[in-house]
């Protein structure tokens, strides 16, 4: 049997007709398969690689972290070198009030623990999210999933989580003094890059403070310079309780994490003692890379070039067989008249050596989140692919 067909045979699968594309190696914005052919990558492994694949810098901080130790203890026992630089890192870039990180696996883990510090912390029942939002496949983060058809078939889910319009009065409105969180991306993801009215977002946050309610932002995919600032939320003039991040976080290796100000994350630590323990959240290798990739993210000025980039996108994909595109910083959804069409391009494209896919909430947009390191010419080269594959 081939690698193809041992994938198909022994690895769990997610879908009944996966790309099973066998990618060899990486590279900044390329990927190449076991033949060598060569793919641009317009997907950067959902918004992982916002540094590109296997920066240097990363790998070397790998390699020295290697040399030292791996897995020594579970997590908040011993003090480890790469998690504590790496907090410390994070906290430099952020608002005072975001002063203490815990690390999880995971984004989708990183928002079971901020559900479980916004309820230990306020003494509260009730969680509110956002109708067509994403947070992870978890059975918490499932039920805070904002879609009927991803969750029905999980039931029954957690209670006390309502469902609301995103970027509507109608979520400002449920937000009451039995609110223990609202949890929102700052921007949707898998709705087709949907931002917020920057007036939203700021009377969101009035309402969370007045009534105590916890203001939680998931940036597992807006963070690391996406947007085209470090965090989206630098975008709205807004500060969240606890903030989410994963992806980009880990430069590539497995990370997430949850921010908070010191005394909400210091609820987990009495009553009971361990209110939240992972084996392997922070792994030491996995903050090593991701505290390189952050340097080199700011080191490089990468998110200075995400507007010119996206502009250059933006003009390059004008034609009559595009809806419409939407886009954030350099995160772009390429909206056609539906699915089927969609995933006719998707395909052809993939031919042609550009890889991408669609959204989970808009099967008709193409999504463009390559690494912020794609070069201009990269994307031309991938707008006239993708133009040609529409004109198939």
């Amino acid at each position: 049997m081939n690698q193809r067909q041992l994938f198909l045979q022994h690895v769990g699968q997610t879908s009944p007709e996966p790309l099973a594309l066998e990618i060899t190696k990486a590279e900044g914005a390329l990927l190449f398969n076991a033949d060598g052919k060569e793919y641009i990558d317009l997907i950067g492994g959902i918004s992982v690689a916002n540094v590109g694949h296997r920066h240097p810098k990363v790998l070397a901080a790998i390699q020295q972290q290697l040399d030292a130790y791996m897995h020594i203890m579970v997590y908040g026992e011993l003090v480890q070198t790469p998690q504590v630089q790496y907090a410390k890192l994070l906290t430099q870039y952020l608002p005072a009030s975001l002063n203490n990180v815990y690390f999880t696996n995971s984004g989708a883990e990183a928002i079971e623990g901020a559900m479980k510090l916004s309820k230990r912390y306020t003494g509260r029942p009730k969680i509110i999210a956002c109708n067509f939002s994403y947070h992870g496949s978890t059975q918490g983060a499932l039920s805070l999933l904002g879609d009927e058809y991803w969750r029905s078939a999980y039931r029954p889910l957690l209670p006390g989580i309502t469902h609301v319009n995103y970027n509507t009065q109608e979520a400002i409105d449920a937000v009451d003094t039995q609110t223990a969180c609202i949890i929102i991306e700052t921007i949707q993801a898998e709705g087709g890059v949907k931002p917020p009215k920057a007036e939203w977002l700021q009377a969101l946050r009035k309402k969370c403070t007045e009534t105590g309610t916890l203001l939680v932002l998931d940036e597992v995919q807006a963070g690391f310079g996406r947007t085209g600032k470090l965090w989206g939320f630098e975008n709205f003039d807004i500060v969240p309780d606890i903030l989410v991040l994963g992806k980009a976080l880990g430069g590539g290796m497995p990370l997430g994490a949850f921010v908070a100000d010191k005394t909400i994350m210091d609820s987990f630590t009495l009553n009971p003692v361990l209110g939240h323990i992972t084996t392997f959240g922070g792994h030491p290798v996995c903050c090593a890379a991701g505290m390189a990739a952050m340097q080199a993210l700011l080191e490089e000025n990468l998110i200075a070039q995400v507007h010119e980039k996206a502009q250059l996108f933006i003009s390059l994909l004008q034609h009559p067989g595009i809806v419409a595109v939407h886009q954030y910083g350099l995160w772009l959804a390429v909206e056609f008249d539906s699915f089927t069409t969609n995933k006719k391009i998707i395909d052809a494209c993939i031919e042609q050596g550009v890889f991408s896919d669609w959204f989970l909430f808009a099967a008709n947009c193409l999504r463009i989140s390559p690494p912020l390191v794609i070069t201009r010419e990269q994307i031309k080269k991938a707008c006239a692919v993708i133009l040609e594959a529409i004109d198939k």
